[in-house]
């Protein structure tokens, strides 16, 4: 029997809004545009595409951005995984914390450092680069910009493309959180990594 699913939000669940549409249902868009992800890098269509799927050509753009950079970013792995989770905790996202919390320990961020995330505390230890992508994705969603030292520090450790493509990740992310949000997609069945709690406690 597959673990209960996180559902998503901190109030009591109201069920999930937009859920995968029974294929019957789907016009030919759809289906072609469900096809794309399951015949790319995802495999499936999951997460943020359930509710996208109501409108396909939308749902096709935003998944080849994703695609980018997820899968072909110039940034490292850990500092891309990092930024995804405090994109997820900042959000209030379920989907994407169970999801990317795993994939930022594969990736090499200490573990003390995601399970910090997760509660609100500051996260350490962290490795330069990551302590400056993390100073510069908490800065951005926190005021919509970055000081001068903030910008500074990011782009001496990720270069300039690593800075774009740090604020469009951080962009990204936000975006298909909200989508989840709204919907109220929980998170994949079978997740076993603890979902994110309110905070502060």
């Amino acid at each position: 029997m597959p673990e209960p699913t996180t559902s998503q939000g901190f109030a009591q669940p109201g069920g999930e809004r937009l859920p995968m549409p029974r294929s019957e249902a789907m016009n030919d868009a759809q289906r072609a545009a469900a096809q794309a992800l399951i015949d790319g890098p995802r495999k499936g269509v999951y997460g943020p595409f359930l509710p996208l799927l109501r409108s396909p050509d939308l749902m096709e753009r935003v998944a080849r951005i994703g695609e980018y950079l997820r899968f072909e970013s110039t940034l490292d792995a850990r500092v891309r995984e990092l930024s995804i989770c405090a994109v997820a905790r900042h959000v209030g996202n379920q989907f994407e914390w169970v999801m990317h919390a795993p994939l930022a320990r594969k990736a090499g961020v200490a573990a003390a450092a995601v399970e910090a995330l997760r509660v609100g505390a500051r996260p350490q230890p962290l490795a330069a680069d990551e302590q400056a992508a993390l100073d510069f994705t908490q800065e951005l969603l926190r005021t919509n910009g970055v000081s001068d030292p903030t910008y500074a520090a990011a782009r001496e450790a990720l270069g300039e493309q690593g800075v774009v493509e740090l604020a469009s990740l951080a962009g990204y992310f936000a975006m298909v959180c909200w989508v989840m949000n709204v919907a109220r997609t929980p998170a994949q069945a079978g997740a076993t990594e603890p979902g994110l709690d309110a905070f502060p406690a």
